[in-house]
């Protein structure tokens, strides 16, 4: 059984930094394309950013800049480095792990961590 855990919410003033972090467990980490997710109250879940098993990524267009996702294959981890945040960052944000390279299919999921960004 895959679980991903993600931990390094909180709160932060506007402006500043946040480096969110999820850990996978299991053998075969560096096959799954990874995404960090984030949904703020009252609207839709949204894809943030994605790194696929090679290492590309992409990102939201309204944290591209801001934001950068990484991972560490040998730590099974997978990060959500996140700068200049805005109050519009404020979600929860949830990893997610495809087992295929895009177009995704996202089977497993964390419990999600919560980011307040206050003005």
């Amino acid at each position: 059984q895959v679980q991903l855990v993600e931990s390094g919410g909180g709160l932060v003033q506007a402006g500043g930094s946040l480096r969110l972090s999820c850990l996978v467990s299991g053998r075969t980490f560096s096959r799954y394309g990874m995404g960090w997710f984030r949904q703020a109250p009252g609207k839709q879940r949204e894809l943030v950013a994605t790194i696929r098993s090679g290492g590309s990524t992409s990102y939201l267009d309204s944290v591209k800049g801001r934001f950068t996702i990484s991972r560490d294959n040998a730590k099974n981890t997978v990060y959500l480095q996140m700068n200049s945040l805005k109050p519009e960052d404020t979600a929860v944000y949830s990893c997610a792990a495809s087992d295929r390279d895009y177009p995704w299919s996202w089977r497993y999921w964390g419990q999600g961590t919560q980011v307040t960004v206050s003005s």
